[in-house]
């Protein structure tokens, strides 16, 4: 589960689907910078994990939904939490790693010395 919780790709599908299900061109379009191949492998880890369904409809041609199960929506509240939390202090982290390598760029300096 910790896998699928640092999961990158895994993480945005969920947001995606946390209001409403989605077809597969509309996700893509969603979870900017996926590739077609990413986002298929995505949905098949989540839906084997139980957390998203996959929903045929047979028209022609056959429209497949993508949407969240109930333990997916049990999941997606801590991940927008989270998601929230990483954009509330994305200049704190860019500060952060300014400084740090400033500083160790600087030691790394005075030990080539």
């Amino acid at each position: 589960m910790l896998n699928r919780v640092g999961d990158k790709w895994s993480m945005q599908v969920i947001v995606v689907l946390r209001d409403q299900p989605r077809r597969f061109n509309d996700l893509r379009r969603q979870v900017n910078g996926i590739s077609q191949q990413m986002l298929t492998r995505t949905l098949k880890v989540l839906e084997r994990d139980g957390l998203v369904e996959r929903t045929v409809r047979t028209t022609s041609p056959p429209q497949v939904d993508y949407a969240l199960t109930p333990f997916g929506h049990s999941l997606s509240e801590p991940v927008r939490e989270l998601a929230i939390w990483a954009l509330a202090n994305l200049d704190t982290l860019y500060d952060n790693r300014l400084r740090y390598d400033a500083n160790n760029e600087a030691n790394d300096d005075t030990n080539q010395a």
